[in-house]
């Protein structure tokens, strides 16, 4: 059995085939953001190195920063205790969030109301070229 076909086997994807997956960079911990993962997903991430994600709107994979740049690479692929939560640990260039800022946590929910903690980084026009 392949390191794939074993990660596969212990992941339990939910009816839809899918799983969610936490981005983390690597080296700070910073949790950049959350998306989805099919089987052919998790297959492509551990066999190429790059985070390839299942787009629930798109109904299709989505190679992190294909349209951007802002690519992921992965570093460590974790499997929670339950198998059905990934962690991968990546490698971000540059932004992760497609508002442009760092991480897609950028909105903290504090006794004074909603607070953006994080800044724009990069203009999304920049990124997608719209």
């Amino acid at each position: 059995m392949t390191d794939a076909q074993a990660a596969l086997a212990a992941i339990s994807f939910n009816a839809d085939g899918l799983v969610p997956a936490i981005a983390q960079q690597f080296d700070t911990g910073e949790v950049l953001m959350m998306a989805w993962m099919n089987r052919e997903a998790v297959a492509e991430t551990l066999a190429t190195g790059r985070v390839c994600y299942y787009s629930r709107s798109r109904k299709g994979l989505w190679r992190k920063g294909e349209t951007s740049g802002q690519q992921q690479h992965l570093k460590e692929f974790l499997i929670d205790c339950d198998g059905d939560t990934i962690l991968v640990k990546v490698d971000q260039d540059g932004v992760a969030c497609h508002t442009g800022r760092r991480t897609c946590f950028y909105t903290a929910a504090r006794p004074e109301g909603l607070v953006e903690v994080a800044t724009v980084q990069v203009d999304p026009k920049d990124l997608y070229g719209k």
